[in-house]
């Protein structure tokens, strides 16, 4: 038996062979490879196993706002549905059991209702609840790292692990604790309590986000790490004199020099043109090694 026929006997999934990905990241490069669209969390603990009896490489992808696929893209990718009961938002609670394809956009949306501490550090962060713990996503306001408490994962094997959160589980756009294989899918959240400021300040930050970064173009967030908190990389590339600077249907934001958009049908190639250049100047002119924030499979 192959591994699409023991796929197809099983339920709440739906397996899509050859499947046209580009939507499924926010910076729109062309990509084909198979999809297996997953909606419970026993479904995931049927098909890692079966990937791993198979040897199939895998990637999960969720909003895919910090992550490119390849034109063709090598590993089956996953893509999380899980189910989520919405009453949990209608008050306010102590802490939050969530599930990882819950898009932080619920979230903001609750913490300015209820004025929750500590939440607006997501603030316009397009992403997935899975995805922004797996990154430790952030914004110039905090990290999302220090509200988790609890990971829940499924393991290669099938098997689901819990993960208690401590001081030292992540680090700048980074955690330490999502061993190889392993596939975020719920969490246990906090928040620091009730500050009745809270609901202006994510209006602001909205509002400076939309002044200074290219939210309206298709892209992949911020490209390069920060090499140092004082020393934000759209800076130093701005100072190259970079912004604007094309290759192909890709450009350099004018707005925001660490983000490159997609004015068309952008491919593969003309982004790693691209980076590439970027990071030579980077490296000529300062001195410095560039650190890609936005995540790059294998191809």
């Amino acid at each position: 038996m192959s591994l699409e026929e023991e796929l197809k006997q099983l339920s709440d999934i739906v397996f899509l062979p050859q499947h046209d990905l580009t939507s499924f990241t926010t910076f729109r490069l062309f990509s084909r490879g198979d999809l297996i669209e997953i909606k419970s969390v026993s479904a995931l603990q049927k098909i890692l196993p079966l990937l791993k009896k198979y040897q199939k490489p895998y990637l999960v992808v969720g909003w895919g706002a910090n992550q490119i696929l390849p034109a063709e893209c090598k590993q089956i990718i996953l893509h999380l549905s899980l189910p989520f009961d919405g009453s949990l938002l209608n008050e306010k609670q102590e802490e939050y059991t969530l599930p990882a394809s819950l898009g932080l956009n619920h979230l903001t949306a609750h913490a300015v209702k209820f004025a929750l501490k500590g939440w607006e550090v997501f603030t316009g962060i397009p992403a997935s609840l899975g995805g922004a713990i797996y990154m430790n996503a952030g914004t110039n306001l905090g990290e999302i790292g220090n509200l988790i408490k609890k990971v829940t994962l499924v393991t290669p094997e099938g098997n689901i692990r819990e993960e208690v959160i401590r001081s030292g589980s992540f680090s700048y756009r980074h955690n330490h604790f999502v061993k190889a294989g392993e596939v975020i899918v719920g969490a246990t959240m906090i928040h620091h309590g009730v500050d009745e400021s809270i609901p202006q300040r994510i209006r602001e930050y909205l509002e400076y986000r939309k002044r200074s970064q290219p939210l309206a173009t298709k892209n992949c967030g911020c490209v390069f790490k920060n090499p140092l908190k004082e020393l934000p990389a759209g800076r130093l590339i701005d100072s190259l004199g970079l912004k604007g600077l094309r290759s192909g249907n890709l450009r350099i934001s004018e707005k925001h020099a660490n983000f490159i958009e997609n004015t068309g049908e952008a491919n593969w190639d003309q982004f790693s043109a691209l980076i590439s250049t970027i990071k030579h100047q980077m490296d000529h002119f300062y001195g410095i090694e560039f650190e890609l924030e936005v995540k790059i499979p294998y191809h």
